[in-house]
């Protein structure tokens, strides 16, 4: 798909926003031309570059320009096999919520998303990032949620909303695919709580397979915590390749924390406007 934008340019990317979309091959030979071929429209379409998501080289001398782990679950053995697998840290966490009163509540309306964005808005702040614009979040409730394609789930200590997650599935396999959660309440465990609600849900509705999404090499928080709940573990490689140079750009080496300082300062109602003029043109 192509993106355009005044401030970030023109680009291809293989499926914006999702964290992976490999090429469609029945045989290896075919990588190279489709490289060749893409090559061909980059430069008729004057596109700075184009990103392929996959977890394998599109060719031999292609480099990563960026790398993450992805963990998936497999849900067909049930649920009662499935918690018998989880790490001992994840089952004690969701007795202990279940002691301390923490509840869930599983959703496919836009109020349970509303109350999921404000928790979004927090968690991205945390994190030293803008947040999606709602009108986002509000397509997806159109176009996903209301076709039951998906669903929230919504944890609170009594009342108040202290974490939450949107889940979305088509045929057998599910996405974890955000999750947000107010910090002030992170020792209530409200996030294993979400997760372990999502699971039972989908497992009573035959799902095969819920994909936790990437994560980013460094962040061994969250890469721990998905790995706790029996998950297994790929690697997901980005590679983008240059128009100008005619070859695949390594940005590894490249700085990317300033953003997080700016943004991890920011009031929320500055923040959350800063995502609205930023978001449209990322990809």
């Amino acid at each position: 798909m192509e993106v355009s934008s005044v401030l970030t340019g023109r680009r291809g990317v293989c499926l914006p926003f999702s964290d992976f979309c490999s090429p469609l091959l029945f045989n290896q030979s075919a990588e190279s031309l489709i490289v060749n071929e893409l090559s061909k429209l980059a430069r008729n379409r004057r596109w700075k570059f184009f990103e392929l998501r996959t977890e394998t080289k599109p060719e031999a001398t292609s480099v990563p320009s960026s790398t993450y782990y992805v963990h998936k679950i497999d849900l067909s053995t049930g649920k009662d096999q499935l918690f018998a697998r989880f790490a001992d840290s994840v089952r004690r966490a969701i007795r202990k919520a279940s002691k301390s009163g923490v509840t869930a509540e599983i959703s496919q309306s836009r109020e349970a998303l509303a109350t999921f964005y404000r928790l979004h808005l927090r968690t991205r702040r945390r994190h030293g990032l803008p947040p999606q614009p709602f009108k986002f979040f509000a397509n997806i409730h159109e176009e996903l949620l209301q076709n039951d394609t998906g669903f929230v789930v919504i944890a609170r200590a009594a009342s108040l909303p202290i974490a939450g997650a949107v889940f979305l599935r088509f045929g057998d396999n599910a996405t974890y695919k955000y999750a947000a959660s107010d910090e002030r309440y992170q020792q209530m465990r409200g996030n294993d709580v979400v997760m372990w609600e999502g699971i039972k849900f989908l497992t009573e509705g035959r799902a095969q397979t819920l994909h936790l999404g990437r994560t980013s090499i460094d962040n061994d928080g969250l890469r721990k915590f998905k790995l706790g709940w029996n998950a297994t573990e790929e690697m997901l490689h980005y590679f983008r390749f240059d128009t100008a140079t005619n070859s695949w750009l390594n940005m590894s080496g490249l700085p990317g924390n300033l953003h997080k300082q700016v943004f991890g300062r920011l009031p929320l109602a500055v923040n959350k406007l800063a995502g609205s003029m930023i978001y449209p043109h990322l990809h």
